[in-house]
């Protein structure tokens, strides 16, 4: 970096036992005049204890409606380098699988056309790269489509589908984590990239309940493998944990929040009717216990980071389904049936958990023809009168007959 920039306040990012990405934007520095006037902006808007950055403007590729997302300095004459700062966002392979070979590629051709930032992975998955002018999209789109890759999606669409990695590294995994993601990527290549939503709409797939890509937490729609069945339990194996001199009793028994484990001497017994797949015991003692047979995947709607409405949690709506080899055509349904319902009766900028939230999950469940079942559910329950229309439908007929 040149010494006639001075970042004082940036250098305090830099102390400390972790990494910071002002090291990393001063390696650009020096080869790269982006990088240089981003650290003065980023070190002026530090000082001033504003933002510079405006965002917005119809940027993009010839054909496609997402996958850029615009920016631009508001101090374009004193930070020429960052006047247009755009990121690009390009779709991850299934799992997060890379070769070095392809790593490289896109490097290559964004150090070309772009800052050479890059953020691994954005909050949906995607490789997003930091920071290219409005003449380099499409050369870059050019370069990118021509080694194989895509753009990912961003505004008002289909965000691009994302898992954990799955069967291919994980024993806990209850579907094909990978095979779904790639399905859905290629089934709905118009929703990701020509936007068409209320607002936009993320898929996440988690192979177990562990939920290694937050689906629960951080998607519209969040397909978490389950089992129904009983936890499977190698008995010898976990007498060697016992034997061991592995706390059992601190560090799984005691832990179990339903208490529905129970130790006799070097045998563990779990009455499954009680487990809520918590996944705790499973991951203390993975030799010992693993997923039963019975394997699918529960689905989860709505959830949302605090934007407009505030933080959502998904709400379960299909405790349980499976795929039946690579037939993805009951999950492509029921996706296709949500969205209408959601463009049809959603307002503008309103996310599918804010849309369940305003018209309530019973009356959400009859949009989408799904019929409501105690296992569906927003939040555990704390209300013990439950009412249904049914109940009342029969006092009515019993009162005009009396």
């Amino acid at each position: 970096m040149s010494d006639e920039l001075k970042t004082p306040l940036l250098d305090e990012l830099e102390k400390g036992p972790w990494p910071s990405f002002v090291t990393d934007i001063k390696s650009m520095a020096g080869k790269n005049e982006m990088c240089k006037d981003l650290l003065g902006q980023l070190e002026k808007s530090y000082e001033d204890r504003r933002g510079y950055w405006k965002h917005g403007g119809l940027v993009g590729v010839m054909g496609y409606g997402g996958g850029v997302i615009g920016r631009y300095s508001a101090l374009p004459e004193e930070f020429p380098g960052v006047s247009h700062f755009h990121t690009v966002r390009v779709n991850q392979p299934s799992g997060w699988f890379y070769t070095t070979d392809a790593l490289r590629e896109v490097m290559d051709i964004w150090e070309e056309h772009g800052s050479g930032l890059t953020n691994m992975h954005g909050s949906t998955g995607d490789m997003v790269l930091l920071g290219t002018r409005t003449e380099e999209l499409e050369p870059i789109f050019r370069a990118l489509t021509e080694k194989g890759w895509d753009l990912g999606g961003s505004g008002s669409d289909l965000r691009t589908p994302s898992c954990c990695a799955g069967p291919a590294r994980c024993e806990m995994s209850c579907y094909d984590t990978l095979a779904m993601t790639y399905n859905l990527t290629q089934s709905y290549q118009d929703e990701l990239h020509r936007p068409m939503f209320n607002y936009k709409y993320k898929i996440k797939m988690s192979g177990c309940p562990n939920d290694c890509t937050a689906a629960i937490a951080r998607s519209d729609m969040g397909i978490i493998g389950i089992w129904r069945d009983d936890i499977k339990v190698d008995q010898a194996a976990f007498a060697e944990y016992v034997d061991s001199g592995m706390d059992i009793q601190g560090a799984v028994v005691d832990l179990c929040p339903t208490s529905c484990i129970s130790v006799e001497g070097k045998e563990i017994n779990i009455n499954d009717s009680d487990c809520v797949k918590c996944m705790h015991c499973l991951n203390r003692l993975p030799k010992a216990l693993s997923p039963g047979d019975d394997k699918g995947f529960a689905i989860a709607l709505g959830a949302k980071a605090p934007i407009v409405e505030g933080a959502l949690f998904g709400s379960l709506i299909i405790p349980f389904m499976k795929i039946d080899g690579d037939n993805f055509e009951p999950l492509h349904e029921l996706i296709e049936t949500i969205w209408e319902f959601w463009d049809e009766h959603g307002t503008a900028r309103e996310r599918i958990g804010e849309f369940i939230e305003r018209i309530s999950l019973a009356t959400f469940l009859e949009g989408i023809g799904e019929t409501p079942s105690p296992k569906m559910v927003k939040a555990p329950r704390d209300n013990p009168y439950i009412f249904y229309e049914e109940y009342y439908e029969e006092e009515g007929a019993s009162a005009s007959e009396e």
